[in-house]
């Protein structure tokens, strides 16, 4: 697995996975006046130059293509708390909270802001460092997994869109078993059974 999802054992590709991610918002900084957009999912603006806020992501990458904004890292993704997202991956076998869809805004950024990201490559290390940790720990929790020890929490998109499929048919596979080992082969439960054997009530012979 190490760091990327296996479209044959999730539920949804990485690309559809991101498509969903795209609906989170982002702070951008305009350079430009412009009036309020209207869409069916809401609207947005008016714009003002040098003025920041927020978006949803595929709204502010489309900007972002036509020169019209720029985009502003969230905060989670500076060094410092990255760093120390990562220290706390490496010392505990929980997972650190982060961002439901940390591993695609990051890719987002990361193909479409890259100007936009101080010390883009640390940034970009760290990212990679903390996602192959994690998947690291989903690896080892799927083969330390049974029906009671479903208790998986600060999961990203990703890493559950891996689990999920899996986790389903374990579960599936578990309680299947126990229903067998409690509720007997009635066929069988019939073959072991004594036969008891049928007493015919006696005929009186007429004597000839």
């Amino acid at each position: 697995m190490a760091g990327q999802s296996d479209s044959h054992l999730s539920l949804f590709s990485p690309e559809e996975v991101e498509f969903m991610a795209e609906d989170e918002l982002v702070e951008i900084v305009p350079n430009l006046r412009m009036d309020s957009l209207n869409f069916i999912c809401g609207d947005y603006g008016p714009f003002y130059p040098q003025i920041a806020t927020q978006v949803p992501f595929w709204l502010a990458v489309a900007l972002k293509k036509r020169g019209k904004c720029t985009i502003r890292p969230p905060q989670w993704m500076s060094i410092e708390n990255l760093t120390q997202v990562l220290e706390g991956e490496r010392d505990s076998h929980a997972f650190q909270p982060l961002p439901f869809h940390y591993v695609e805004i990051s890719r987002l950024l990361f193909d479409h802001a890259r100007e936009d990201i101080p010390d883009i490559y640390m940034v970009r290390s760290l990212v990679e460092d903390i996602r192959d940790v994690r998947f690291h720990k989903v690896e080892t929790n799927l083969e330390k997994f049974t029906a009671s020890t479903v208790t998986w929490k600060n999961m990203s998109a990703m890493e559950v869109n891996i689990i999920r499929a899996f986790s389903g048919r374990a579960l599936q596979a578990f309680y299947k078993h126990e229903n067998e080992q409690v509720m007997p082969d009635t066929d069988r439960t019939q073959d072991r059974q004594p036969q008891i054997p049928t007493i015919r009530p006696k005929r009186n012979l007429k004597p000839r």
